[in-house]
């Protein structure tokens, strides 16, 4: 297997986090993001989507979504499970993370890439022409000071997300704590579940600094 990603953007973050936790290593490639090199020829053949991470497996299959690669890796390495323990978890890890994916991740994305001038004509992610709506921001902006709170209160009473241990729904909400910075916003200091949930989870995935 071999991984096109770029280590500083927010989905192959939510990815590499993932493979340090269990200890999976893989031949990586980083396709730099900042210099266009997703929408070059030589990586469009690969992913013609040109987002990344993208990992291209033995046989040729390209797996360009970071919620499938994960759930592959899971199943080849299911040490230091991330998906939860049983069929329910597993089900409450998925739909947290569709959840976190529309309600704060598109949030912070649609305010970084509507009031972003490097994102001009590139408000979605991908080879085609999208134009900025910059009302969007004041929306993004909006939809994740109602996220934070609402997330405050889940957490109250919970070690994570899901179950006793870390996840990959744990992983994404740090991943989106993480991105939020990108436009300039964090977590309201009000919210003390989640930053006490946040250390907890730094610990439980090792990362330190």
């Amino acid at each position: 297997m071999h991984l096109y990603t770029y280590d500083p953007a927010p989905n192959p973050r939510r990815l590499t986090l993932f493979l340090a936790y269990k200890g999976i290593e893989l031949e990586t490639t980083q396709i730099d993001l900042m210099k266009g090199e997703q929408l070059g020829e030589s990586f469009r053949a690969i992913n013609p989507a040109g987002t990344v991470p993208a990992l291209v497996l033995d046989g040729g299959t390209v797996m360009t979504e970071v919620i499938g690669i994960c759930d592959y890796l899971e199943a080849l390495h299911p040490e230091k499970p991330l998906f939860g323990d049983g069929p329910l978890a597993r089900a409450q890890v998925l739909s947290w993370d569709h959840h976190l994916f529309l309600s704060v991740f598109m949030a912070i994305a649609e305010t970084l890439r509507n009031g972003t001038p490097a994102f001009e004509d590139r408000a979605l992610p991908g080879p085609f022409k999208v134009t900025q709506i910059p009302a969007l921001c004041e929306r993004g902006r909006s939809r994740l000071a109602q996220s934070w709170p609402a997330l405050d209160r889940t957490l109250a009473g919970r070690d994570f997300l899901v179950g006793n241990s870390v996840t990959l729904a744990d992983i994404d909400l740090l991943v989106a704590m993480e991105f939020a910075g990108w436009i300039k916003e964090s977590v309201p200091e009000s919210c003390a579940h989640l930053h006490s949930w946040q250390a907890r989870t730094r610990e439980a995935l090792g990362i330190t600094g």
